[in-house]
């Protein structure tokens, strides 16, 4: 076995972990560094984040709801991973929608920096503006 194949991190548990968080908001033993990064990219507004514990506080201000995470793709990387995902989740009598990229970076199984791209949140009226609007050529 060579050195690099050693240090590689543990991407499939990472990436589990991070799916679960984003469903449930519990985030696992280990999951993130304690002096974790995030640097979260909104449509209108941007957040950094220096500790896993703001980062949980700022995804629980801003995303409180729990739902489910549809991955369309995961690419390994020689510092993690990249992580391509839709959200739905309901709120008030509505279904919400979101699409986003996290590029994360991970020393064993843990993740030690992140950097978060969201669309915003589309509410029904959003969504339906847009199915009746574009032909997506890969839905």
């Amino acid at each position: 076995m060579s050195a690099a194949t050693e240090t590689r991190p543990d991407a499939t548990t990472a990436v589990a972990g991070l799916i679960r968080f984003l469903e449930t908001g519990e985030v696992a033993e280990g999951l993130f560094a304690p002096d974790m990064f995030s640097d979260v990219s909104l449509p209108t507004w941007w957040l950094q984040a220096e500790t896993a514990d703001r980062l949980v506080a700022i995804r629980e201000h801003a995303h409180p709801f729990r739902g489910t995470v549809q991955v369309q793709r995961v690419d390994p990387t020689d510092r993690g991973f990249v992580i391509e995902f839709e959200e739905r989740w309901e709120d008030k009598g509505e279904r919400w929608y979101a699409r986003e990229i996290i590029r994360a970076d991970v020393e064993g199984a843990t993740i030690t920096e992140m950097a978060i791209y969201c669309t915003g949140d589309w509410d029904d009226q959003r969504q339906r503006e847009h199915a009746e609007q574009v032909a997506l050529v890969r839905p």
